[in-house]
């Protein structure tokens, strides 16, 4: 949701979302705090009423109306504890709107009913009227109408109560409506800015959250093309070899370790034997299944070390690091017999595959990889103009 949309989606006299879904999801994401701190102010607002008892026996004494007003004070008391409890436990203004809005009756009728029981004390419960309903809307968190509408409730009760009960003047009733009225103005416009100001921080968060989410999903498919795009630059998209580009970076580094090692390195040139005839006569689509099989033979005949890559068209190339040039040469003839041996093509039955490998090994530390390239390109025509399906060795760097 937009930051400069926030507005308009609350309403004006709750402060509350508009969408039920949001309003749901903001008081689900407050509702840890509101338990414990409905919890604890819940508490420490019913022993300050119950500490008032102290001052109940300093104005009445052991009488009646002590006896009266301990005991309205204790259940008070006991049944705001056992609901602070079990909000602590099991509040939810999704689920138990009610059960937070009990504790505020209990109170306010516990206030309301000290008039009758205390009528001389009228001056004294004015000021305790007046916290009481500020402490309802700014100190036990609750939601807006349930707190106007308890909040109402102590102010008409106690107004009830003095006419009724303590015999104020007109005057007395007057100010004091005036009093309440301004009270509950003041508390109920301070929590309806307090809880618009709660729900404009949390749509921006949540709309913080969406564009993170966004943008982390906007990277994740960023780096998701990239690594596409690296293994499109990377590999052949027939065969799965590595790409030309891919295999000269990687073969480079390879001859680079055997010259600081000091060990021996090989290369090779593969070319499939007849491949324009297959192409000719069966057509691209098999000639595709012919060199995909012999990539595969070709990978399955070299070592984990090794690096193979498709050259271009129906030339492949190897790079052997490790390896002494006869060894190269032994397993380029398995290679070649690999190959032979292969019957995968059924559409092509009176065909049969082979290919002409150039070997080329590097004794000379200032040989580079162009040079193995051309030495090993040069032993593969020769092994095409002596009658291919075989291996030939290049003597150039020995």
């Amino acid at each position: 949701m937009p930051a400069s949309g926030t507005t308009h989606q609350l309403h004006p006299l709750t402060g509350q979302f508009h969408e039920a879904s949001r309003e749901a999801l903001y008081r689900s994401s407050i509702e840890p705090r509101v338990r414990t701190e409905t919890s604890l102010t819940l508490s420490v607002a019913t022993l300050i009423f119950a500490m008032f008892a102290i001052s109940d026996y300093f104005y009445t004494g052991l009488t009646l109306e002590f006896t009266l007003l301990t005991t309205m004070r204790c259940l008070v008391v006991t049944s705001c504890l056992a609901l602070a409890f079990v909000i602590g436990r099991r509040g939810s203004y999704n689920r138990h709107a009610w059960l937070h809005a009990l504790p505020l009756w209990i109170l306010a009728t516990g206030i309301i009913l000290i008039v009758p029981l205390r009528p001389d004390t009228l001056s004294t419960q004015v000021p305790a009227v007046v916290a009481a309903t500020i402490a309802f809307y700014l100190l036990i968190p609750n939601l807006l109408p349930v707190v106007a509408v308890a909040s109402l409730y102590l102010s008409a009760g106690f107004l009830a109560a003095t006419m009724m009960a303590a015999d104020a003047s007109p005057v007395v009733v007057m100010r004091t409506t005036l009093l309440l009225i301004m009270t509950n103005g003041v508390g109920f416009f301070s929590l309806l800015r307090l809880e618009k100001l709660q729900r404009k921080q949390f749509a921006l968060l949540q709309e913080e959250r969406i564009q993170n989410n966004q943008l982390t999903e906007e990277i994740t498919h960023r780096q998701s093309l990239e690594t596409q795009l690296r293994r499109v630059a990377e590999q052949d998209a027939l065969t799965g070899l590595d790409s030309r580009g891919h295999f000269m970076t990687c073969a480079e580094a390879l001859l680079r370790r055997s010259r600081v090692d000091k060990t021996p390195f090989c290369l090779f040139m593969i070319d499939v034997d007849h491949f324009k005839a297959i192409n000719d006569t069966w057509g691209h689509g098999q000639g595709d299944r012919v060199l995909t099989a012999i990539a595969a033979a070709c990978r399955q005949s070299l070592r984990p070390q090794d690096v193979i890559g498709r050259f271009g068209g129906e030339e492949f190339i190897v790079a052997l690091p490790g390896i002494h040039l006869n060894d190269a040469r032994m397993v380029a003839e398995r290679l070649t017999q690999q190959v032979a041996g292969l019957t995968v093509i059924e559409d092509m039955p009176d065909q049969r595959l082979s290919v002409t490998i150039g070997v080329a090994g590097v004794l000379d530390e200032a040989a580079d990889l162009a040079a193995l390239i051309q030495w090993a390109d040069q032993a593969l025509y020769a092994g095409k103009r002596g009658g291919r399906n075989r291996v030939v060795v290049s003597h150039e760097g020995r």
